[in-house]
């Protein structure tokens, strides 16, 4: 079994900055991709950013230039930097990982509980 732990979330003004991290524990082999999701009221859950292992990353154009995700392979962690934070950030923000519990085994997507992100002056 694999475990998702996120922290970070919380209320930011307008302009202001956030930093999300994740961590991943349990029957790891490896993860592709490792990334955040988020979702408001009403809508679906949808890429915030991603990376993979080989270091490539993918982002949504909403957060492009504003967002930053980096990733620790060793230490099953991922980070997302938050800046110049818009009230349409807010959401309930989700870790997401592709995990491979052996060698030759699948990826099987684990998520974390999700942490509130609230963007309001």
């Amino acid at each position: 079994q694999v475990q998702l732990v996120e922290s970070g979330g919380g209320l930011v003004q307008p302009g202001g900055s956030l930093r999300l991290s994740c961590a991943a524990s349990g029957s790891i082999f490896s993860i592709d991709p490792m990334g955040w999701y988020r979702q408001a009221p009403g809508n679906q859950r949808e890429l915030v950013a991603a990376m993979f292992s080989d270091g490539s990353t993918s982002y949504a154009d909403a957060v492009k230039g504003r967002f930053t995700i980096s990733r620790d392979n060793a230490k099953n962690t991922v980070t997302l930097q938050m800046n110049d934070v818009k009230p349409e950030d807010t959401a309930v923000y989700y870790c997401g990982a592709g995990v491979r519990a052996t060698r030759w085994g699948a990826h099987t997507p684990y998520w974390g509980q999700g942490t509130q992100v609230t963007v309001s002056s």
